[in-house]
């Protein structure tokens, strides 16, 4: 029971770490590839060095075979001349010079291996970042658009974006019937003045009477008085 609740725990524990993991993974790629950029370079400094190393040994094993080959005259100049022991000493240098003359060799051609690799793992390690940072570019991108999306399907985002429809309709629909109550209240007023003055008119006696006046009412009862009578 014990370990099954240890096992428990470590599952669990490892479910938070990759969520974790999950939802920081654009600055932990970030990170990881300036980390990554900092060992190419430092690869990069030791190729330089090792360049510079082989260039000195180049130059220390052409002065080993200049001094053989110096050695090597005053040698022969000797013998010629019968000094043997100064030609053995020479000997015994020139012996000197050429094993340190093979230790050059050996050391410009595992020079020449190790530069040769380092250059090739720059050079791959090189194209493997730049494809991580174009792909680091790539993820914040669609981090940004997943946070866009999910900013626009947002449901009280949409109800915000409704109510504002709603009232900005019921904005319009107001102004419109205060414009057409005003158009209607203009035209109203020019016909009653129109009426007025029409009216004024005809009280005065020009033109015809706009409607039966109190004399013509008595008028027509004293005709029907006599038509009784």
């Amino acid at each position: 029971m014990f370990n099954s609740i240890l096992t428990l725990i470590r599952g669990r524990a490892h479910e938070a770490e990759q969520a974790f993991i999950d939802r920081n993974a654009v600055p932990l790629l970030a990170q990881q590839i300036r980390d990554a950029a900092l060992g190419i370079q430092s690869a990069g400094r030791a190729v330089a060095i090792a360049v510079a190393q082989n260039e000195q040994e180049k130059s220390h094993y052409s002065a080993i075979l200049s001094r053989i080959a110096d050695l090597e005259t005053r040698a022969v100049a000797a013998l010629q001349k019968g000094s043997d022991e100064l030609a053995r000493e020479a000997a015994e240098a020139i012996a000197q010079l050429e094993a340190e003359r093979d230790a050059s060799e050996k050391a410009q051609t595992q020079f020449t291996q190790t530069i040769g690799r380092l250059k090739a793992t720059v050079r791959a390690s090189e194209t493997r970042l730049q494809e991580l940072q174009r792909g680091e570019r790539l993820a914040r991108a669609t981090q940004q658009t997943q946070k866009l999306s999910v900013a626009c399907d947002d449901n009280s985002g949409l109800a915000s974006l409704d109510e504002a429809e709603e009232t900005l309709a019921r904005l319009q629909a107001y102004q419109n019937r205060c414009e057409v109550a005003a158009s209607v209240m203009k035209e109203m007023d020019a016909a009653s003045r129109q009426a007025s003055i029409i009216e004024k008119l005809a009280n005065a006696g020009f033109g015809a009477p706009l409607g039966p006046s109190a004399d013509d009412v008595l008028t027509r009862l004293r005709q029907r008085m006599n038509s009784v009578a």
